[in-house]
């Protein structure tokens, strides 16, 4: 996956511990189209922090199931904003942000089993660092736009598609699909999806560029 080189990571990292340090709680969202490498830079991130300092909390754990969208138009279109659970997500980071409950359990997304998994992620009332990442935090749909109100910061993962594109592919071949179908669904939905993905990045605070290797 694409990462930023450790220099930016390291004064990345530096900024958030000054702000940490006159705050109970930061809420960062991590933003970037399918297969851009949020998931990993938002690792790398966590990486920097002591346990129980940082957690990641991926709004993929709000994906419709498969029950719920089976036989359905969502099915063909996996991974649009309206096959989420928004509502839910914004509950969670309502919560999140009041810091009122001795602890909060949020959902992940397993890939391969491609569902989501309830109550996965332990977030204690004492973690000082909630990285939240996904596609559309920066959405201006109905739903979605709220999101970013409710984030202290957002920052977009920039990669060029030429980059993007193939290491997508080789993420959907790993978990089960064939070259044929990871190429359709990479140049299907996955790109439509990205395109609504780039037309939200001028809200965001910072962007992480691609680092070239």
């Amino acid at each position: 996956m694409s990462e930023p080189c450790p220099p930016q990571i390291d004064a990345l990292v530096a900024g958030l511990r000054e702000r940490l340090a006159t705050t109970p709680r930061l809420l960062l969202g991590i933003v970037g189209a399918p297969g851009s490498g949020k998931s990993t830079f938002a690792a790398q991130l966590l990486a920097h922090f002591d346990p129980g300092e940082a957690v990641i909390v991926p709004m993929d754990g709000f994906h419709l199931a498969q029950s719920v969208i089976a036989g359905t138009p969502l099915a063909e279109r996996r991974g649009a904003p309206d096959t989420f659970d928004v509502d839910g997500y914004l509950s969670l980071l309502r919560r999140l942000r009041a810091r009122d409950e001795r602890v909060v359990y949020a959902p992940t997304y397993r890939r391969g089993l491609e569902e989501p998994i309830a109550a996965s992620v332990a977030v204690s009332r004492d973690v000082r660092l909630v990285i939240t990442e996904g596609n559309y935090l920066l959405a201006e749909l109905a739903g979605w736009r709220e999101v970013r109100d409710l984030l202290d910061d957002a920052w977009f993962v920039d990669i060029p598609d030429a980059v993007r594109v193939p290491q997508l592919i080789q993420r959907h071949i790993a978990f089960g699909m064939t070259p044929d179908a990871a190429i359709a669904w990479a140049n299907g939905p996955d790109a439509r999806n990205a395109q609504l993905v780039a037309s939200s990045r001028h809200r965001a605070s910072r962007v992480i560029a691609h680092a070239e290797k």
